[in-house]
């Protein structure tokens, strides 16, 4: 088991792509905290964990609040010992083209994308800078990385891409790696609403991907758990892109030029 003795934390553990994150990593033997603002998710995903046969702690915490945020990271440090793996994983989007943006819209995005980032990795730092090792992984985007939308969620992403090469570049004399995952469009629960309206929406956006389907949770949990092992000793500063092609070209426009 690849993670046997590793503490790792969750942000936005309770669903979706963190949801599979957690159970990957508690079946390769972590101890996993189950960070969510949703105390039910939080504590639905550590159950699933524990009936599995694996360690999981749930912690109900708004990642956004500095002050919730490092009174959790002390306490979870004196009472399990100090996080080993941390997982940035919280997000959401809200609003969509600049033109349309409240103020409080813009500052939501950057608040859970990007604040909340900065903010659970300086309280992980001190601990894994004196044990000299340790791993941070940032759940990015592909929306961050070109232009397709959601202009205030694209742009936090693109800047926790920059803060992921920043604090790599930093760390890296502490034994500390840092690296960043960019999913393409995954197939998880924040989906259904929009299923409700179109049934066939992953069947349109199939043929924007190279590899003619879009992600499962389970492709972006192997990514992570690639990263977050051992097996990536020499890898930090990178950003992973999960996306099945969709940032390589534009499958499309090949086959609409007759290229394919």
């Amino acid at each position: 088991m690849r993670l046997t003795g590793e503490i790792v934390l969750v942000t936005g553990g309770g669903s979706g792509i963190g949801q599979g994150i957690a159970r990957r990593f508690a079946a390769e033997g972590a101890v996993v905290i189950v960070a969510d603002k949703v105390e039910e998710r939080a504590a639905t995903t550590a159950s699933a964990i524990r009936a599995d046969g694996g360690e999981a702690v749930p912690l109900t915490l708004d990642v956004t609040v500095e002050p919730d945020v490092i009174a959790a990271f002390e306490r979870l440090t004196r009472d399990l010992g100090p996080i080993t793996i941390l997982v940035n994983n919280a997000g959401l989007s809200v609003g969509a083209d600049v033109a349309r943006l409240t103020s409080a819209d813009w500052d939501r995005n950057f608040d859970v994308v990007i604040k909340a980032a900065f903010l659970c990795s300086r309280a992980v730092l001190p601990a894994m800078i004196e044990a000299r090792r340790g791993v941070i992984l940032n759940i990015a985007s592909v929306n961050g990385m070109f232009g397709i939308g959601e202009d205030a969620y694209s742009a936090a992403k693109a800047g926790l891409l920059n803060l992921t090469q920043n604090m790599a570049m930093r760390c890296g004399k502490h034994g500390i790696r840092v690296n960043a995952i960019s999913p393409g469009t995954i197939r998880t629960p924040i989906w259904n609403e929009r299923l409700a309206l179109d049934p066939h929406v992953f069947d349109s956006l199939n043929a924007w991907y190279a590899l003619g389907r879009v992600g499962e949770v389970e492709d972006v949990a192997n990514a992570a758990l690639f990263l977050c092992s051992s097996e990536a000793s020499w890898i930090t500063g990178v950003n992973l892109p999960v996306d099945g092609g969709l940032t390589a070209g534009s499958v499309r426009m090949i086959d609409d030029l007759g290229g394919g």
